[in-house]
């Protein structure tokens, strides 16, 4: 009998996939980190009349932290177009983003459907003379939920 040995995936290994906005180009896929992969249950607390020992707590609702997306700055990006077209003229149009883990031979492992997500937030970090980084520029995602698919 075979066995097979499992390693756990690394971290730094993924791609991230806009669909739904024209004009990407390669770079736009280029990020340096993603957070906010976290959901959980909301909960609502019942006090119950004559139980004085402790409270109910019922499930109600699933949440999902906001998509963080970091990379270095692009002056020409499709991306940020999009993001502009929505904060500042507020034409927002939602679209699926797709993080997917990826293994040696660059194949994905597990992928995250983000659903109809559409930008919050843009920042670019600090301007420092005294550092030698590179510009880097953070987007806000919100969305109704994701699949691990």
């Amino acid at each position: 009998m075979a066995t097979t040995t499992f390693y756990p995936p690394v971290g730094f290994h993924f791609r991230v996939e806009f669909q739904g906005i024209n004009g990407l180009h390669t770079q736009d896929a280029f990020f340096q980190e993603v957070a906010g992969l976290s959901k959980e249950l909301e909960q609502e607390s019942v006090k119950s009349g004559g139980e004085n020992r402790f409270t109910y707590k019922l499930p109600t609702r699933a949440s999902y932290q906001d998509l963080v997306l970091k990379r270095g700055l692009f002056t020409d990006s499709a991306i940020i177009r999009w993001v502009d077209d929505a904060i500042e003229n507020l034409d927002i149009h939602p679209v699926t983003v797709l993080v997917s883990l990826l293994n040696e031979r660059h194949e994905p492992l597990q992928t995250y459907r983000f659903v109809n997500a559409w930008p919050k937030k843009w920042s670019v970090s600090t301007f420092n003379a005294q550092e030698s980084n590179i510009v880097v520029e953070t987007m806000e995602l919100a969305y109704q939920y994701f699949k691990i698919v």
